[in-house]
């Protein structure tokens, strides 16, 4: 078994497209549509593989409740590797550079993991792994 997508529900469909092929160069499939329920997504690929990325758009979703800022139960955050200390430390500061709030500074975790935190547009919290 392993884990084929994650969903995010989100407010600016194509400002999360773009922020996750921008960075993380994701390759978005075309855009899905269900006019009947006013659903949209798209499914992007990292190009290593591994689970794609499904964010989805459609009227009546509610805010979330929870504090970005804080921790909580559920679903907290992700990770995406990319490749190298070198790598998490220069994408760090290019996503810094580019207004994105830097929630965790490069560091090696006591687990042994070299990362940084960043909120995507949305506030989602992502991991940059090595």
């Amino acid at each position: 078994m392993h884990i084929e997508h994650l969903a995010i529900w989100v407010r600016n469909l194509e400002q999360m497209r773009h922020f996750y092929e921008t960075y993380f160069d994701v390759v978005s499939n075309e855009k899905y549509s269900n006019v009947t329920k006013g659903f949209s997504s798209y499914f992007l690929t990292f190009p290593e593989g591994g689970p794609r990325l499904e964010i989805m758009q459609m009227p009546g979703i509610p805010e979330t409740l929870n504090n970005a800022f804080a921790q909580f139960i559920g679903l907290t955050h992700f990770a995406i590797s990319v490749g190298s200390e070198a790598a998490v430390d220069a994408l760090t500061e290019r996503l810094r550079a580019d207004g994105y709030s830097i929630v965790g500074e490069p560091r090696r975790t006591g687990d042994g993991y070299y990362e940084s935190v960043v909120f995507d547009p949305e506030l989602n919290r992502i991991e940059i792994t090595a």
